[in-house]
């Protein structure tokens, strides 16, 4: 897929040098480009890389994009006509349209696409096979194995000791939205954080509050109770009309009251309005107390909200699931009208009518000061983080991070929480690092839990109560501050990554901890001196010296001692292994030819001649102020003869 930024200056989508030259020439790649939705039409509209859309699709398809994602929003053939009218201009010929329906139908043909079913072994999978147990299983193991041990101060973890309450607080405690990320698929048991506490510890009473939302005042839907509609606003719920199309102008398709708009149609609201269809709901809302309410919706795609003749929300584009919200006065008993337009063109389909009622702070604080055990589920969710939203929120510009710190609200819960001085374990949930500083100072114990998929509440219950050890490792560096790294747009890698960043990280990539210990011995290597162009193989024996089974990553980082431009390290290689007390297990890691070599300031990788530093051992062989080494041994080798490899 051709991505929407520029490339040396040229659109992704139109840039030889990336689809041919490094794609189809270097890299060998046999299949088809497709756009990303809408990024061929991007070539002229958001680019302006040419004068009109005709010469931006040929300059796609030239370039080596052989299909297009358009988006609805695109004048619903937009690159199609385009296409043809590139075709009668000149722009484009027959062999360059050839050129690219053969790689499409080839990829068809491969798939058995134009095959009799009893031919394609993909026709004999039955749709059981989707959702099965199996799969679930599947997906807990990944949610353990995902699971990284950030913190874990006098032992506090796993929970020995029984706590005859547990309070549960936080935005992402019972939070669908943060178990599965974006791009996703609909789970049908997913299990939350809260969910996941609740069956694991049934002696333990559990205590629930939201107290904040993500980057303000939790907002949950409005229920049927506080709704009217009907004659004299007798009925609870508000009153819906649904058309097809988008804009609310056809015949009245259905007529129904819904008693609260809380609504994830996968398939459209029903079988007569499977996509592309629109809702106008009516009625009064009545709120149950005097005080400042936070009220919103959240759509995809658009939508506009009226509450007392007022617009409070309104993002009327076709987008991933947006919220906007108002703070209103509003009084106890008065009936407010109410009025919400809202359009669904493609794919999934997300409608609800939110709100935030006075008090919910407050409760998070009783039920942090009733608890013998605090368990703060904070982070982010895709609605936060992600690809061209409408948010804008302190931290937060339309999916991009400005900050790596826990939101505002989150971290001010957080700290008020911790002054109870009950124990307290923070579970992270996240898809980006967060510069978690001051929860490092305080708090005992940190697990990052990631978007762990449809049963991540399961695998962090069981990691808190310790029927497995964490074992998962960072995958990216977790920046104490946003002013450690380079500007956004310098795209050279100085000072980025755990390569080149010379600074002192909050955690370092490949960091995790362990409720076990191990030890490592007998550094090996299978050759002392490397030529240019041979692979060489490290060895190691790892004990686990600890009292528990648990998983060790084995890491094997490289240094290039006097080559100009190398990284500061690179990981070569990793193995994860499962350890039960007492056991040793010698683990060989493969470093192949290709991961000895440097990219030199002309893009050539190089292997060049000279020592090479090796460190095997469960992190990296340095880590910041305040944190333990990791395990691990040192050694070096020699490389003689040099070599440049293909790109």
């Amino acid at each position: 897929m051709c991505a929407y930024n520029s490339v040396d200056g040229k659109p992704a989508c139109a840039q030889p040098l990336l689809l041919q030259e490094h794609l189809r020439d270097a890299w060998g790649f046999k299949g088809y480009v497709v756009s990303d939705c809408g990024a061929v039409s991007d070539v002229f509209n958001g680019h302006h890389y040419t004068k009109n859309i005709e010469e931006g699709v040929a300059a796609a398809l030239k370039a080596g994009t052989d299909l297009t994602c358009g988006l609805p929003m695109d004048n619903v053939t937009y690159e199609r006509d385009a296409l043809l009218h590139a075709a009668q201009q000149g722009l484009i010929t027959q062999e360059d349209i050839d050129r690219a329906v053969l790689r499409l139908f080839t990829a068809r043909m491969r798939l058995g696409m134009f095959d009799p079913p009893a031919m394609v072994p993909y026709a004999s999978i039955p749709m059981s096979e989707n959702d099965s147990e199996l799969h679930r299983q599947l997906a807990l193991r990944v949610a353990r194995e995902s699971l990284v041990l950030l913190k874990n101060s006098e032992q506090l973890l796993p929970l020995a000791k029984k706590y005859k309450t547990i309070a549960v607080i936080g935005p992402n405690a019972d939070n669908l939205d943060a178990l599965v990320g974006n791009y996703n698929g609909t789970p049908s048991h997913p299990v939350t954080i809260l969910a996941g506490i609740k069956k694991r510890f049934p002696g333990s009473h559990i205590i629930y509050a939201e107290g904040t939302g993500l980057t303000g005042p939790s907002l949950t839907v409005i229920p049927s109770n506080f709704l009217r509609s009907g004659p004299n606003y007798s009925q609870d719920g508000l009153a819906g009309e649904y058309f097809k199309g988008t804009d609310l102008r056809n015949p009245v398709v259905i007529a129904r009251t819904d008693s609260q708009i809380d609504f994830t149609w996968d398939d459209g609201a029903s079988k007569e309005l499977l996509n592309n269809f629109s809702v106008r709901w009516t009625g009064a809302l009545v709120p149950p107390a005097t005080g400042d309410y936070e009220i919103g919706f959240t759509g995809d795609d658009g939508y506009r909200l009226w509450v007392d003749n007022k617009v409070i929300a309104e993002d009327w584009s076709n987008h991933s699931a947006s919220t906007n919200s108002q703070t209103l006065r509003l009084i106890a008993g008065q009936k407010y009208p109410i009025r919400i337009e809202y359009f669904q063109g493609t794919g999934g389909a997300t409608a609800r009518l939110i709100w935030h009622r006075p008090g919910g702070h407050a409760e998070a604080m009783d039920a942090a000061r009733k608890a013998d055990l605090i368990v703060a589920v904070f982070g982010l969710t895709a609605n936060l983080e992600g690809e061209e939203m409408n948010i804008n929120a302190e931290g937060f510009n339309g999916g991009d991070r400005t900050s790596l710190d826990l939101p505002k609200p989150q971290a001010q819960l957080l700290e008020q929480i911790a002054a109870t001085g009950k124990p307290l374990v923070l579970v992270l949930m996240n898809g980006s690092a967060i510069a978690a500083n001051w929860a490092d100072q305080h708090v005992r114990g940190i697990l990052e839990a990631w978007y762990p998929g449809e049963e991540g509440g399961t695998a962090v219950a069981e990691a808190l109560a310790g029927d497995f050890s964490p074992g998962g490792r960072l995958p990216v560096t977790f920046y104490k501050a946003v002013e450690q790294l380079p500007p956004f747009d310098d795209y050279s890698l100085k000072g980025r990554t755990y390569r080149y960043f010379a600074g002192e990280p909050l955690y370092p990539f490949g960091y995790g901890l362990s409720y076990g210990k191990f030890a490592y011995s007998h550094l090996d290597f299978d050759k002392k001196q490397v030529s240019a162009t041979e692979s060489i193989t490290i060895s190691s024996d790892v004990t686990n010296s600890g009292t528990v089974a648990a998983d060790e990553v084995v890491q094997v980082y490289l240094s290039h001692r006097d080559a100009a431009g190398a990284p500061i390290r690179s990981l070569a290689g990793f193995q994860r292994i499962h350890l039960g007390p007492g056991e040793t297990q010698t683990v060989h890691i493969p470093v192949a030819n290709r991961q000895l070599s440097i990219v030199n300031q002309v893009g050539e990788r190089q292997v060049l001649s000279g020592m090479v530093d090796v460190w095997v051992g469960g992190g990296q062989p340095v880590h910041r102020t305040g944190l333990a080494d990791a395990e691990g041994l040192s050694g070096s080798f020699e490389i003689s003869g040099e070599a440049t490899l293909p790109k």
